[in-house]
């Protein structure tokens, strides 16, 4: 499994997500290639088709399936009827083992 980890220095609220996303696969074993790549201008943000910051993708497809315009900005989640900038740990966990 490839994973991708997006994100943009201008939103550190990213280094929580990064934290959230490696205790998920530690907790669950999941041997997985990680990359984080920095996006660092919105030309970078369409060039990579990025979602805005964090952003995770699965084997190259956006771990919730979102598809359109790309954004160079903060990205919101959409997590049991609640607006987060951040993914939890038990969100992850349910998007990682839905897109195996």
């Amino acid at each position: 499994m490839k994973i991708e980890f997006l994100y943009f220095d201008g939103y550190p609220s990213y280094k929580t997500a990064l934290g959230n996303l490696k205790a998920v696969l530690a907790s669950e074993k999941i041997e997985a290639e990680l990359e984080l790549i920095k996006v660092d201008s919105p030309e970078k943000a369409e060039m990579l088709k990025f979602f805005g910051s964090p952003s995770i993708r699965v084997n190259g497809v956006d771990f919730e399936g979102k598809t359109g315009a790309y954004s160079y900005s903060c990205r919101i989640y959409h997590i049991d009827g609640q607006s987060s900038r951040v993914p939890t740990q038990k969100y992850i966990r349910e998007r990682l083992f839905s897109n195996e």
